[in-house]
């Protein structure tokens, strides 16, 4: 009997039914929709924020202590230096897979052939390094600093064999100095001089557009400082800061208890990374820039609470929908529910069947939606960040939650009124 008036009620109703369905499916899609970006975004967002620039530092154990200690200024040399030869390392630490990028950097002040010192920087910017691991990538300024405007010219291409001459100049010197891409010039130092072809002329928007960046090697034979470096630039996916990563950055990771410590040491905070690269790289310092680490964590706990306020407000918005079809349907219905109760039925089994045509209902437009939020988000994905995204299995039963809430909670008015229906007023027409 319960079935079939089950079945009749959907099918009487089903007009009403399927505004029902509709309204839990276009809730189910947006919340489907944002909470798979939500769980997705944090690797791509992070992806897109390494394109601009690194957000580790590694310095010398020496000059880091000096410069905290007499703040020397940035243009002094520095007093200790990196192993060229260990930065392969920075790949073979726990967190590997999250260093995006990095580039070696020596200074040195050299001068051009009309006299002018210009500060020098040599750096790697598509170099091709193979690492004990048997793995090989390309690292350099020329994906860790991509915001860069080629005025002229091209970047240089470190993978070309004559790589090792050439060099590329800032928009404010080159104009000085009448220097277009294509041009020679030669450098000058106490150590030798070198000549080298212009590559390209750049615009960083700061400093470095009255400089001078040439390959690695170049800037070391200038400097004298063959295998070794000043310092390093790292790119590296990390996770926003909570109260145990600001623990172990404030008071040093001697101060966690074992647990903590394995938390955090297996968690990819900055800090985490930055402690993970000194102990591979010798008498080092790495130090999170702290502009751009903070600012990642900052930006992508905003968006999630965001695409949580989206979510909260679209659930509502179906309650509200769902409330008021509801009870819609209640007051049409309110002869059939009135005869029901005056031949024996109770409220509760009267409330019982009207949740399961509502359940049900709610059960194919969550179905529904949870494969338009699928295509909502790829959407999404393609538009904002050029690739898919991946749908998380753990979403499918936080949604049904959410649905089956809404769907009660939205239900609570129809259902009271539903109960204090009298079977004689009803009956009789009052």
């Amino acid at each position: 009997m319960f079935f079939r008036m089950l079945k009749g009620a959907l099918f009487r109703q089903k007009s009403k039914m399927i505004m029902i369905a509709i309204t839990i499916a276009l809730g189910a899609s947006l919340a489907t929709a944002m909470l798979n970006i939500m769980f997705d975004v944090g690797d791509k967002m992070n992806q897109e924020l390494k394109t601009y620039g690194a957000n580790i530092t590694v310095v010398p154990k020496a000059s880091s202590v000096l410069n905290g200690l007499y703040e020397m200024d940035e243009k002094e040399e520095p007093s200790a230096y990196l192993k060229e030869e260990e930065l392969g390392k920075i790949k073979t630490i726990f967190w590997a897979f999250n260093i995006v990028d990095f580039s070696p950097f020596v200074n040195t002040a050299a001068t051009l052939d009309s006299g002018t010192e210009v500060k020098t920087v040599g750096t790697w910017f598509n170099h091709h390094l193979a690492l004990p691991t048997g793995e090989e990538l390309d690292a350099g300024v020329t994906s860790l600093r991509s915001w860069w405007d080629i005025k002229d010219g091209k970047w240089i291409d470190e993978q070309n064999t004559d790589s090792d001459k050439v060099a590329m100049v800032g928009t404010v010197l080159a104009e000085r100095e009448g220097i277009k891409a294509g041009d020679s010039i030669t450098l000058s130092t106490a150590n030798g001089s070198e000549k080298l072809t212009v590559s390209g002329i750049f615009d960083a928007g700061g400093d470095e557009d009255e400089q001078i960046y040439t390959t690695l090697a170049v800037a070391q034979r200038l400097s004298a400082k063959e295998g070794q470096l000043d310092f390093i630039e790292v790119s590296a996916l990390t996770t926003p800061d909570n109260e145990l990563a600001v623990k172990a950055a404030k008071e040093g990771p001697a101060s966690l208890t074992p647990r903590e410590y394995e938390t955090w040491y297996c968690t990819a905070y900055v800090s985490s990374i930055c402690y993970q690269i000194q102990e591979v790289i010798t008498d080092s310092v790495a130090a999170p820039v702290r502009q751009v680490a903070d600012s990642e964590g900052n930006i992508m706990e905003k968006t999630e609470l965001l695409m949580i306020l989206i979510t909260i407000l679209s659930l509502l918005g179906s309650a509200l929908g769902i409330s008021n079809l509801v009870t819609a349907s209640v007051m049409e219905r309110s002869n059939e529910i009135g005869l029901m109760k005056a031949v024996g039925a109770r409220d509760r089994q009267v409330t019982g069947l009207v949740l399961t045509e509502i359940l049900i209902t709610a059960i194919v437009g969550g179905a529904v939606g949870y494969f338009m939020g699928y295509g909502f988000a790829q959407i999404i994905g393609h538009s904002v960040f050029s690739s898919s995204i991946e749908m998380k299995p753990m979403v499918i039963p936080i949604v049904a939650v959410l649905i089956v809430i809404v769907t009660l909670v939205g239900s609570i008015p129809a259902i009271r009124m539903m109960q204090r229906l009298r079977p004689a007023e009803v009956l009789h027409g009052r």
